[in-house]
């Protein structure tokens, strides 16, 4: 320890076989290490393994960094961190990295980490540091012998150093402990009886052992002779000798089921519940009266008194520890549970025992029901009551059952009582909330993981994939879940599948609708499915980064994923059981390249400070670092180039190319080519360097002698856009910008291929016999032979093709596109045989490993794993492509019409009722904004060229067109007033008045009736709202807020915002209007008069912008979609805050429908939901409950006001002038809100 005192370690590993006294050496090395190290040093000891919390790594490592931090005054783990394994694990090292450049001193000692259980890991030990920093020291303890924790803690430091084995006490040394252990119990033994302990002791040398027979002397008389004495040659043997004796004074069933019981609960026994249990047992009891009748036949009870005597006798062996607290029995040594499960718990037995802990524990025989037992003196059956507690779920309000919790759902599965297990815990909603609440989510997760071992039950799968969908926004929430977020999370997952499985999740979707209808707070009910659903497309979410992945290199054969992000971190994943292995603060800017090298033991990293790292893969160490330039920069080809067979590593600059020796780092040498590089790769064994002027160079990658020099354009400039090695050809091929792919050999170019567009990637088939590029909106699919490239099909896309992957099994090509979605083709028929939608980000990079793909982007820090063989009925179905921005729904949400992003001269058609495509609408140029006129059924599309196309809906054949202003400019906005006579359009100049009317019954514009010109300092408008007496409300992109009047030419100034306005709704009577913008304020205008009513600010941990609004059908609540994915809804009357609902996606459309709303997700989802609010509010409701939020509500008084002056000419404005906050200082709040 003092060797490594200022320098970085390893930890130091103390192992020994069981009962070497491994635990006694931690305790008194914590105890001696306070003086050694000084009062200002910190000394934490962890005993593993002695209680539930201290078995489970994350409360461990939780319970470690609150100590820790508040003893060097650092800041602690928050909420999120804390519920996150990765998170948690990343924050406990950097913990001790920071405590180390304090210069403070840390001693943390963890015993028997093969306590640790398989749950996130924890037994495998990669939450461990590799590298211990200077002035921290940990220490650990496991088993020897064939440990895998052992064998763990070796792969990550195999320096003989830092490994100390117990060795078995000597002789002398246990004669010095006999006679030290008897003076202190005040008893003293015959030289023969000394002589037979100590010969017995020899045979292992074993503290434990020692101390267990020392146990049993300690009842011995002077006078015990040896013929009398029974000593065990092992710690096993003398807790059998042990058992024996307690059989012989407690009869032998009696022992069986007592240690039995403590044996197979979950977390231990109180007394209480021991007795109340034997109770209940019919056997233990016909053995108690078996000889005489019980002192009452209506009560039957176990003697309370052979308890005590019997735990008398149990010594040491039998401790109490505290579990949700409740003081819980357990044994103390491993040894002495493996030898009751193999000594007593028969397979039938356990059965038998699991099924009468079951019955107490769900309350079958209590508050008087007569449980039957035949008793030997009576020769008759006996119903007595066995007087044992009743168990609710809950004991009060706010106080579960923890003990009925964490035991009833083990036992029930182990007794094989799996239909009771169904119907009452895992299909029913007041069990699921209850544990969810108390014990977490992740306590029910492992319920149904334990459940999914031995049942073979779809629905149980299913259900518990959705508590795995919800966990991360409970955790979030630091587990304070209600029931309103586990009904809507689970109404809106399991609607579409409540039909196909009626007797779980049909039953759960019952009880959800049952909480919603008997709701007494206010509410948001899902009326169709919108989230994500179990059993669909979507498998797992992988999450450690905290922006964007920048780079994703995966090995199938070792199961082996690895990412770099934007923050610099390099994560490893282990993908056969999706774990964490490494995370790496690997760079200091972005990781632009990572590549697993060596069969994916070791990988590489480039980032953009200009270093190219390589780490361990199996021990998690930093192998080197090369410092390679000053920068990288983001290249359309290739960063680093290994050609493995020669241990060569090579990297290009702008000019030069530069080369290392793989394994050592070491420095070979660099060529300079005094031109651009515009690509490198390898030739076969050599190295090729393509230049932007058509030049290529081929080098001896060894020494870096140029060997040939081609010309491969004639003196043409080539901008190289991708660049491909056929190693089985031994050739190479060059895509251009120019939309060209070259082939080229050692003797030059052998073909040369027109592309549609330029490739900016390019992969082959296993075999080499097939081509893929992606050039823009086609996967360009080709035929390669010896001399020859032959083109032979397209997948043709809606979107720029980013990334793309060839899968063997099947035939398969996947893509991932700027759309956001991912296309499943099959190669030979060149269908597209699958969608994939939800992915959330433009799919950069594109895996695929073991029937999964693995997709990633920049615009995302997750990576999302996809099954390539879901079930197709639990696909979520899309009702618009994910990200359109211009979208409109029919008021009765029947039909959705949308603007692709890719293609924005078509209007499509979606009919909701029957979840198909139904048809599209040509436009002549590209649409800017959409509006649709809900009762005369016109859609007005304002296009970039100034033009206006109209559809009337109810003639599929006719359009209408509005000409554009002579300077044809952009349309920025429409506005249809409410009785739908009159459209408002802005442009960029100016904003005209039209007038929707009607000839012969076919729909009619004209106009512009009036034009209301812009200054030219006047911010472009955003958003607007046409009021029925021609009042125009509008806001700009400079957050200005301004109404005009068409009818008197005049125009009012209104509070501005500090960000640019995204919506102005208006609500179905004409008597108000919302304002959102993409600041945290949103504001509700009183029409008539024209006055301020409420100022509703809301901050929240993510975005709070607002991106559209609107108002109920009876005008008493609003409802916005806001950035951070939630739907709010506020009340008219006093701007008060009613309810926040998280659907894990922007909402960028919004229309009232019936009791409730229509929207459209940004994921291109349709949610339909009713709103249910009573008359008067609980004095305790709290809307912002389940978030980490607050908001405050500004209010005018309600007493008459003078409305706004009015303006000739609309004032200039620069929004950085803007005090908000100096607004809320001076105005006197009528109705404020702080939560």
């Amino acid at each position: 320890m003092w060797e490594s005192l200022n320098m970085q370690h390893g930890p130091l590993v103390v192992s020994g076989p069981p009962g070497s006294g491994k635990t006694a050496v931690l305790c008194r090395l914590a105890q001696e290490m306070r003086a050694v190290l000084g009062p200002q040093a910190v000394v934490t000891l962890r005993l593993l393994g002695t209680s539930p919390l201290s078995s489970d790594v994350d409360s461990v490592l939780k319970s470690v960094c609150v100590q820790v931090c508040g003893a060097f005054n650092l800041a602690p783990p928050c909420t999120q961190t804390a519920n996150s394994h990765d998170m948690l694990v990343r924050f406990f090292q950097s913990m001790l990295h920071k405590v180390s450049e304090q210069g403070d001193t840390l001693l943390l000692i963890l015993d028997s980490l093969d306590h640790l259980p398989h749950a996130n890991g924890g037994h495998k030990l990669r939450w461990l540091p590799k590298e211990i920093p200077p002035n921290i020291h940990l220490v650990v303890s496991t088993l020897a012998d064939w440990s895998p924790c052992l064998e763990s803690l070796k792969a990550l430091n195999n320096d003989d150093k830092y490994f100390f084995q117990v060795e078995p006490l000597t002789l002398e040394e246990g004669q010095l402990i006999t006679k030290a252990y008897m003076d202190k119990a005040g008893r003293r033994l015959t030289s023969e009886q000394v002589d037979a302990v100590l010969q017995s002791f020899q045979k292992t040398g074993s503290p434990l052992h020692l101390k267990l027979l020392l146990d049993m002397a300690k009842q011995w008389t002077s006078y015990t002779t040896l013929s009398d004495i029974r000593l065990g040659s092992s710690v096993q043997e003398v807790i059998s000798l042990f058992l024996d004796s307690l059989e012989g004074k407690h009869g032998k069933l009696f022992v069986r089921h007592a240690l039995g019981y403590i044996t197979l609960s979950r977390f231990g026994l109180s007394e209480a519940e021991l007795q109340d249990i034997l109770s209940l047992d019919n056997d233990v009891l016909a053995e108690v009266y078996q000889n005489r009748l019980p002192p009452n036949h209506t009560l039957l009870r176990f003697p309370p008194l052979l308890w005590a005597l019997f735990r008398q006798d149990l010594g040491d062996h039998l401790v109490e520890r505290w579990e949700n607290g409740i003081a819980v029995c357990g044994f103390s040594l491993r040894q002495f549970i493996e030898i009751v499960k193999e000594r007593y718990l028969s397979v039938e037995l356990r059965v038998k025992m699991h099924t009468v802990l079951s019955e107490y524990f769900l309350g079958q025989w209590s508050q008087g029901q007569q449980k039957p037992i035949l008793l030997h003196p009576l020769m008759t059956q006996l119903n007595a009551d066995r007087k044992v507690p009743a168990q609710p779920l809950w004991f009060a309000e706010g106080i579960p059952n923890f003990r009925k919790l964490h035991e009833l759902p083990f036992h029930l599965l182990h007794a094989g009582k799996w239909e009771e297990l169904r119907q009452l815990l895992l299909g029913s909603l007041e069990w699921l909330y209850c544990k969810t609440l108390s014990c977490g989510v992740a306590s029910v997760i492992q319920d149904f993981t334990f459940c999914t071992d031995v049942m073979d039950c779809p629905e149980i799968r299913l259900i518990r994939e959705c508590f795995l969908l919800l966990k991360p926004t409970i955790d979030f929430i630091d587990g304070n879940i209600d029931s309103s977020l586990l009904c809507t999370e689970i109404t809106a997952r399991f609607q579409a599948l409540a039909h196909a499985y009626p007797d779980l999740i049909g039953c759960l979707y019952s009880q959800c609708q049952d909480w919603f209808a008997s709701c007494a707070d206010p509410v948001l009910v899902p009326r169709c499915s919108f989230m994500e659903a179990p059993g669909g497309a979507l498998k797992n979410t992988l999450n450690g980064f905290t922006k964007g992945v920048t780079a994703v290199d995966v090995c199938c054969e070792k199961s082996i994923l690895t990412a770099g992000s934007e923050d610099g971190l390099l994560i490893v994943w282990d993908l056969k059981h999706l774990e964490v292995l490494h995370t790496f603060v690997a760079h200091t800017g972005v990781v632009e390249c990572v590549k697993l090298i060596n069969k994916g033991d070791q990988c590489l990293s480039a980032g953009r400070d200009g270093c190219i790292k390589k780490w361990s893969v199996c021990s998690g160490k930093q192998l080197y670092c090369i410092q390679a330039a000053e920068s990288i920069l983001p290249r359309t080809t290739e960063l680093l180039h290994v050609l493995e067979s020669r241990a060569v590593l090579l990297f290009s600059t702008h000019s030069q190319v530069k080369a290392w020796n793989v394994d050592t780092g070491d420095f070979l040498y660099e060529v300079d080519v005094n031109v651009e590089c515009g690509a490198l790769g390898s030739l076969g064994q050599e190295v090729a360097i393509v230049s932007s002027d058509g030049q290529l160079w081929l080098h001896d990658p060894i020494s870096g002698l140029q060997k040939v020099h081609l010309y491969l354009t004639s003196g043409q400039e080539l901008i190289v856009t991708s660049v491909l090695k056929l190693t089985k050809h031994g050739k190479i091929l060059i895509a251009s910008e120019e939309g060209s792919l070259i082939l080229v050999s050692v003797s030059g170019v052998l073909a040369n291929v027109e592309l549609p567009a330029p490739a900016s990637f390019m992969f082959t088939s296993d075999d080499e016999g097939t081509l893929f590029a992606g050039c823009e909106r086609t996967l360009v699919v080709l035929h390669v032979k010896q001399n020859s490239v032959q083109r032979t099909q397209d997948f043709l896309h809606e979107s720029t093709v980013l990334s793309a992957v060839f899968y063997s099994y099947g035939s398969k090509v996947i893509t991932g596109s700027q759309d956001q979605i991912i296309r499943v083709w099959g190669l030979t028929t060149g269908q597209l045989l699958d969608s994939i939608s939800g992915v959330g980000s433009p799919v950069m990079f594109i895996s695929v490993y073991n029937n999964t793909i693995i997709s990633a982007s920049p615009s995302s820090s997750r990576l999302k794993l996809w099954s390539l063989d879901y079930d197709p009925k639990h696909r979520n179905q899309m009702c618009v492509p994910a990200n359109c921005t211009n979208v409109v729904i029919t008021k009765d949400g029947s039909t959705v019409h949308y603007i692709k992003e890719e293609d924005r001269s078509k209007v499509f058609t979606w009919s909701c009722a029957e979840g198909l495509y139904s048809d599209h609408m040509e436009v002549s140029s590209n649409v800017c904004c959409m509006e649709l006129a809900q009762q005369k059924r016109l859609l007005f599309c304002g296009l970039r060229t100034g033009t206006i196309f109209i559809y009337p809906l109810a003639f599929a054949q006719e359009t209408l067109c509005i000409p554009p202003p002579e300077s044809m400019p952009e349309v920025r906005s429409m506005a249809i007033s409410p009785r739908e006579d009159r459209m408002a359009v802005a442009y960029e100049d100016a904003v005209c008045l039209f007038e929707i009317t009607a000839r012969d019954s076919f729909p009619c514009v004209e106009g512009p009736l009036q034009c209301y010109s812009l200054t030219l300092l006047h911010s472009p408008v955003s958003a607007m709202a046409l009021l029925p007496d021609c009042r125009l409300l509008y806001g700009t992109l400079g957050g200005e807020v301004a109404v005009y009047d068409f009818k008197s030419a005049t125009a009012a100034e209104l509070d501005h915002h500090g960000a640019a306005i995204t919506c102005v709704a208006l609500s179905n009577w004409d008597t108000h209007a919302l304002i959102g913008s993409e600041d945290c304020v949103q504001k509700l205008w009183n029409l008539h008069p024209l006055l301020l009513d409420h100022t509703m600010e809301y901050k929240g941990f993510y975005f709070e912008g607002v991106l559209c609004a609107a108002f109920s059908v009876n005008d008493k609540h609003v409802f916005t979609g806001s950035r951070d994915k939630t739907i709010k809804v506020w009340d008219v009357a006093t701007g008060s805050l009613l309810y926040i609902q998280y659907v894990y996606a922007a909402i960028i459309r919004i229309t009232p429908f019936k009791d409730g709303f229509v929207a459209v997700s940004q994921f291109g989802s349709l949610v339909k939901e009713s709103f249910r609010c009573p008359d008067t509010l609980s004095p305790d409701y709290n809307p912002l409950r389940n978030f980490r939020a607050h908001y405050r509500v500004t209010s005018r008084e309600k007493i008459l006001e003078p409305p706004h002056t009015s303006l000739n000419k609309v004032m200039n404005y620069n929004p950085a002038q803007f005090n908000f906050v100096g607004m809320f200082k001076t105005k006197q709040s009528n109705t404020c809100v702080i939560l």
